[in-house]
């Protein structure tokens, strides 16, 4: 598992819900944990410093870690995606964003790709881009960002044929490989969750067991986040198998959750003076999770 990425995981799952720093020691023990050495962990958290995901801050001869504020509008809105049981309902109207970037800024071309991707767009054909989605905020983000504004037109439409909405859907996104991958996510985990939940039943895995499950458990299921763009149900398939893989996960996830946190919060260190029970996080009342 890429260093970088299990970091992002850690300051999601965790520390985003424990003020949002934490001192490099303890995210290098808590990586310990899946084999990542101390300088894996040092250079994966110095190059998103200078991304700007994360910023340092200098305390005597320690230094710690806190996400920006970018940082935390994408941990944020991962975090309501991932823990999200059901889908919105749709207004029947498509987000259609069009642009034609120059050669020059093609950087900016590729980066605005993967931000799109990463909101859920699919692509209707080259350079159109669609949503079903209220994703208006978004749009209007990326755009700002990338300084794009003479170079993109957006839309909000009704479809009028002379097909279904369906068949938009079926251009743009390739449903039965996204399919696929949550059948394999259902099979592995299911699995590991019956064998899991007996363990714990019986008192036969460690706190620092059910860290890395749950963290583990996380980290596969947000990567849903760059496959499955989250259609409302009207434009599902029948046999969609993501509401069974996200009921699967969230059982599994509190299953795991106190346990996990437990150890989490063992080895944390943020340089505060509060005592971690005034800012504790009760994992079992997730906004989401609860939905």
């Amino acid at each position: 598992m890429n260093t970088r990425s299990m970091i992002f995981t850690l300051y999601g799952d965790y520390v985003r819900h424990y003020g949002n720093k934490i001192w490099i020691g303890s995210l290098i023990k808590l990586l310990n944990e899946f084999g990542h050495n101390d300088q894996a962990v040092r250079a994966a958290i110095s190059r998103m410093n200078k991304q700007g995901w994360v910023q340092a801050e200098k305390k005597g001869n320690k230094s710690y870690y806190f996400l920006t504020e970018r940082g935390v509008k994408r941990i944020d809105e991962a975090a309501k995606r991932i823990f999200k049981l059901k889908t919105d309902t749709w207004d029947g109207k498509w987000r259609m964003l069009m642009y034609t970037i120059p050669e020059e800024i093609r950087s900016v071309r590729d980066e605005l790709r993967k931000e799109l991707v990463w909101s859920g767009f699919g692509t209707l054909s080259n350079s159109c881009w669609i949503s079903p989605n209220s994703l208006e905020k978004q749009v209007q983000d990326l755009i700002s960002k990338y300084e794009i504004e003479e170079y993109v037109d957006f839309f909000i439409s009704e479809y009028q044929g002379p097909y279904e909405n369906e068949r938009l859907v079926m251009k743009s996104w390739d449903l039965n490989e996204i399919n696929g991958r949550y059948q394999q996510f259902i099979q592995e985990y299911s699995q590991k969750y019956i064998i899991d939940k007996n363990k714990i039943g019986k008192g036969q895995m460690t706190d620092a067991e059910c860290f890395v499950e749950r963290t583990k458990l996380v980290h596969e299921y947000r990567k849903f986040l760059f496959v499955d763009p989250g259609l409302p149900e009207e434009l599902l398939p029948d046999m969609w198998l993501g509401s069974h893989a996200a009921s699967l996960f969230s059982e599994y996830y509190k299953e795991l959750a106190e346990p996990a946190s437990r150890f989490f919060e063992e080895v944390f260190e943020d340089g505060n003076e509060l005592d971690l029970k005034d800012k504790k996080y009760d994992v079992m009342n997730h906004p989401y999770i609860m939905e």
